[in-house]
Formats: C-alpha cells, sequence, structure tokens
C-alpha cells in the first residue's frame, strides 16, 4: 500500500513538469520562455503559478499564425474560442480544386486538400475563406459563395 502511495505521489510530480513544460513550450518569445523553464524546480512538482506568470498571452497574430499547426494539444481552458476558425483571402484567382491540391492563403499559410474532393468553381479573384475547427479537431474550408467546404490540413 505504501508503495502506490509513493508511486502515485512520484507520477503526480511527473504530471506537474510535463504541464510546466507544455506551458513554456507554448511561449513564443524567447528570453520569456527560457525564464518559464528556470521557474521549473528541478526534482520538484512545479507550481502551475509560476510558469503562467512568466509566460505573457500570445498576440491575435501569433495565434492566427499557429493556427492548424500541428502542436501538443493544450488544455481547454488554456485554448480561447476565437481560435477555432481564421478567415483570410486565396490571393489572385481561384476557380476550384482537386484531391491532395495545395492552398495558399493570402496571410501566408498553406492548406491541403485532404479529403480527396474537387470542385470547379465559376473563376473568383481574392476568394474570401474560413479555415474552421471542428470540435474534434478537424480543419474546413469554408469558400464564401459556395456550399462545398473541403476538409484540409495545414502544411506551411
Amino acid at each position: 500500500m505504501q508503495a502506490l502511495f509513493v508511486l502515485l505521489f512520484v507520477a503526480g510530480s511527473a504530471l506537474a513538469d510535463d504541464a510546466a513544460m507544455l506551458q513554456c513550450r507554448a511561449i513564443a518569445e524567447v528570453p520569456a520562455r527560457v525564464a518559464c523553464y528556470d521557474a521549473i524546480p528541478v526534482g520538484a512538482a512545479a507550481p502551475l503559478a509560476a510558469p503562467v506568470a512568466a509566460a505573457a498571452a500570445p498576440t491575435p497574430q501569433q495565434r492566427e499564425q499557429a493556427f492548424g499547426m500541428a502542436t501538443v494539444k493544450a488544455p481547454k481552458s488554456v485554448t480561447p474560442e476565437q481560435d477555432n476558425s481564421i478567415s483570410s483571402t486565396i490571393a489572385g484567382r481561384f476557380d476550384g480544386w482537386s484531391g491532395n491540391e495545395l492552398v495558399r492563403l493570402a496571410n501566408g499559410q498553406v492548406w491541403r486538400i485532404v479529403d480527396g474532393s474537387s470542385a470547379v468553381l465559376s473563376p473568383m479573384t481574392d476568394a474570401r475563406v474560413k479555415v474552421e475547427r471542428n470540435v474534434i479537431g478537424t480543419y474546413f474550408l469554408k469558400i464564401d459563395g459556395t456550399n462545398n467546404s473541403p476538409k484540409v490540413r495545414r502544411v506551411q
């Protein structure tokens, strides 16, 4: 019984350290990220308040640039609701897509059509789009003026 208690205590300490490390990893600015890592006690459970205090909240531009990139999933309390979609345009002429095609947005993000769908649309210039994440984490490209929403994955 005593061994079980020790095991649970050690596992709890490891989880606390992992949580602190994940919080530090999410900080974009190098000096703030290093300060966050330095605030984690070595060999003991890290108090979550210290790394959070050192971490500056990401700006809306940083959240948009990180949207859709493969990362360690943050706890629900950390991810704001506005991070479930971004809006942009497809720069230049756009007249549809075919499976596995790359779509480059005006904000610099590149998304790949991953559901094998295709569509031919009437030609648009600077088509307005919204990339939305559903509750299970799947991303869809919603294109203004169409009912088609291909499933996409960010590649850049």
